[in-house]
């Protein structure tokens, strides 16, 4: 089992730069926390002052581990400079497919 997490940033436009390097300094190492796989910011192609952070965690207990950090903490102490509240989406992934799952279904099509 698995556990992604989707932070959505909403930013205000005049601190859009601002919010970002304070993103990118969070981004050193995360992949050192433990019970995390992947850890990623991503903007959003059609606004660009929506970024949003997508991370993969081994278990429960070390997504728990990271909200108590003070790298979340200084994520959460951005919401002065954002045009609406951070959204969180957290997912936990029983089974998941790659690419042989496309092939199989346009096989099962033609």
């Amino acid at each position: 089992m698995m556990i992604m997490v989707r932070i959505i940033i909403n930013v205000l436009p005049e601190k859009q730069k601002e919010v970002l390097l304070t993103l990118l300094s969070l981004m050193k190492l995360p992949e050192k926390e433990k019970g995390c796989l992947s850890y990623g910011i991503y903007a959003d192609i059609e606004d660009e002052n929506v970024f949003n952070l997508i991370s993969e965690w081994q278990t429960r207990q070390h997504l728990d581990q990271h909200m108590r950090s003070d790298r979340f903490s200084v994520l959460l102490g951005i919401k002065s400079l954002l045009a609406e509240p951070v959204k969180i989406q957290i997912v936990t992934v029983s089974d998941s497919e790659g690419i042989e799952a496309v092939h199989s279904v346009r096989k099962k099509r033609n």
